[in-house]
């Protein structure tokens, strides 16, 4: 598994500025009880909204978060959030932000989120990408937010991993559509389904845009249910937060 854990949170491994702060929740460490046990931060999936309120408040105290967080409305679209630009009640899948302070956030169980982070450091975003937006464009879109110029390191969160996102062949078909290379992507099963690997589908699509620093991958939230939220495999059940933020260096 990529990054350290503890038991509220992952820290992504990839070589990025110090200035840039990364986390991504798991299940371990909140108040919710029953199928969103326990560190539930959706508040769109039917826990307690008290719980909701109680378990953000503990995860951006363990990881010191600003106060800046805007939760967006995510659709499994292409939008990206341009904070703090944009405010109020956000349908976007994605956001970014060049802001000193400034939280950028998707919540997630089995779809991927994706951190951007320009060797600068002075851009950060993360996307929320599903299948339908991962074969819609949402990285593609996401990346068109930086400057052409920059140079893109990419972390690859945990989601349902390959050997468990079992998909119609539909699906298939919709990615290998837009790219040839996404038939490399796909197993097919003796029940005529395929299995997907969404993680190779990403990286096919980063590297398509000139991104080819990307870390992570090696994630099922799926099998790991210990660890973290699975929509696949439980239905009703609660979300993980990946943030991402720029924090200002100072001199000694």
């Amino acid at each position: 598994m990529t990054g350290k854990s503890s038991q509220a949170y992952l820290t992504p491994s990839w070589p990025v500025p110090a200035n840039v702060k990364a986390y991504v929740s798991t299940r371990k460490g909140g108040v919710s009880q029953g199928e969103f046990s326990s560190l539930n931060l959706g508040a769109h999936v039917g826990d307690k909204m008290s719980d909701v309120q109680t378990n953000r408040q503990l995860f951006s105290s363990i990881v010191a978060m600003p106060d800046s967080l805007i939760w967006l409305n995510q659709v499994h679209g292409i939008d990206v959030a341009v904070l703090p630009n944009d405010c109020g009640s956000i349908a976007a899948d994605a956001a970014t932000t060049t802001e000193l302070g400034q939280v950028c956030a998707v919540l997630t169980a089995d779809c991927l989120p994706v951190f951007f982070c320009n060797k600068s450091g002075t851009q950060v975003a993360v996307a929320h990408a599903g299948w339908r937006s991962l074969c819609s464009g949402v990285l593609e879109e996401t990346l068109s937010h930086f400057n052409v110029s920059d140079d893109i390191v990419v972390w690859l969160g945990p989601a349902i991993g390959p050997e468990a996102f079992e998909v119609g062949g539909e699906v298939r078909d919709a990615f290998i559509e837009r790219q040839k290379e996404a038939e490399a992507a796909f197993t097919l099963q003796n029940n005529g389904k395929w299995l997907g690997d969404l993680y190779l589908l990403a990286r096919q699509r980063l590297v398509a845009q000139g991104v080819t620093e990307v870390y992570g991958g090696d994630f099922c939230t799926y099998q790991n249910e210990d660890q973290f939220f699975s929509y696949r495999r439980d239905g009703k059940t609660g979300r993980m937060a990946s943030v991402i933020w720029l924090e200002e260096l100072f001199s000694v």
